[in-house]
């Protein structure tokens, strides 16, 4: 297999958004994990996600990590992916737990292979321009096969709303050291990283399968033993399934970023992105930013349409801008009868 062969993709989409409850609540109360609604109208976040992938990598070697109670929301959206390629947690257990699981199934498929871990709840404006970052974060990996890069944004503006990597001296290849991680700091303190030079946190991060396994063998050891074993187990018995609810029965969850990342600052990378118009839509916050971006971003890309979809959407549980309108003149309603 050729080494631009090895590049794998993951999209992270087994959240539960519990963040965005104002917005994702439907008509029944039930709540929607964002990654199954839509910005504004069409395809889902999820789905945006997926065609992020597509652009850097081939369908076959497409993965989602969902969760078996969101199963009525991914099952319809997620269509022109193998089944294989949909990797089913029991229920949700953290960011580490999805990783760890993600990674290993990949491994029994291509035990040299480097991974893209993209999250399902992003909008790009500049989508082809983001691409070739990403192309460029995953060729990284070749060279630095011990590290794990992350891709950092050129920040638009001092926004205290994201979280922030604030990087060291540049690298052979255009990647640099991590100093630190700084999560949603106060609005005096996000002015001063962006002045020191520091990135938007995408939490998109590339990585050799083998190196991310080791990190999270040296980190969350017996959560990779267990795992591991389960593994093996159905390689012997054709289990996995029965398996894998057992053992998430017991998992605690687990936090990529708290219980991986922090400490091991010294195997971690950043790339710098140009700034593309990218958007965590973790908040309603972030959510009601992003929605005042739109039109202008739709006129942009009337100007230079996609000409060939990467593949179909259909459209999404929740429109997100709608809730937002709707929740504003509920708002508005509610002081004018005060």
């Amino acid at each position: 297999m050729k080494s631009g062969q090895r590049t794998w993709a993951v999209v992270l989409a087994a959240g539960d958004g519990t963040r965005l409850a104002a917005l994702t609540t439907d008509t029944n109360g039930r709540l929607v994990p964002k990654q199954f609604c839509s910005l504004n109208g069409g395809g889902s976040l999820l789905q945006g996600a997926i065609q992020r992938a597509r652009r850097i990598v081939p369908r076959e070697r497409i993965c989602v990590i969902v969760a078996d109670q969101h199963r009525c929301y991914w099952y319809g959206a997620i269509w022109a992916l193998p089944s294989v390629s949909v990797i089913v947690q029991p229920r949700n257990c953290g960011t580490a737990n999805g990783i760890l699981l993600s990674l290993l199934t990949i491994l029994e498929r291509d035990p040299f292979a480097r991974i893209v871990f993209l999250p399902a709840d992003h909008y790009v404006r500049e989508e082809r321009a983001f691409a070739g970052s990403l192309r460029e974060a995953a060729a990284l990996a070749m060279h630095d096969p011990d590290a794990l890069t992350f891709l950092g944004i050129e920040p638009e503006n001092a926004d205290p709303g994201f979280g922030y990597i604030l990087p060291r001296e540049k690298l052979a290849g255009g990647a640099r050291h991590v100093d630190s991680f700084i999560e949603k700091p106060e609005a005096p303190l996000a002015r001063q990283l962006v002045a020191n030079g520091a990135l938007w946190n995408t939490f998109i991060f590339t990585t050799q399968g083998v190196a991310l396994l080791e990190m999270l063998r040296a980190r969350i050891p017996d959560a990779v033993a267990q795992m591991q074993a389960v593994m093996a187990y159905d390689a012997r018995f054709g289990a996995r399934a029965a398996a894998l609810q057992e053992l998430y029965e017991r998992l605690p969850c687990i936090d990529f970023s708290h219980a991986v990342v922090r400490g091991a600052e010294s195997k971690l990378r950043v790339l710098t992105a140009p700034a593309c118009g990218w958007h965590d839509l973790g908040t309603p916050e972030r959510v009601a930013g992003t929605l005042e971006c739109l039109t202008c971003d739709r006129l942009r890309r009337a100007a230079s349409p996609e000409r060939v979809p990467l593949f179909a959407a259909s459209p999404a549980v929740i429109n997100l801008a709608a809730q937002h309108a709707r929740l504003a003149r509920v708002s508005r309603e509610t002081q004018i009868n005060r």
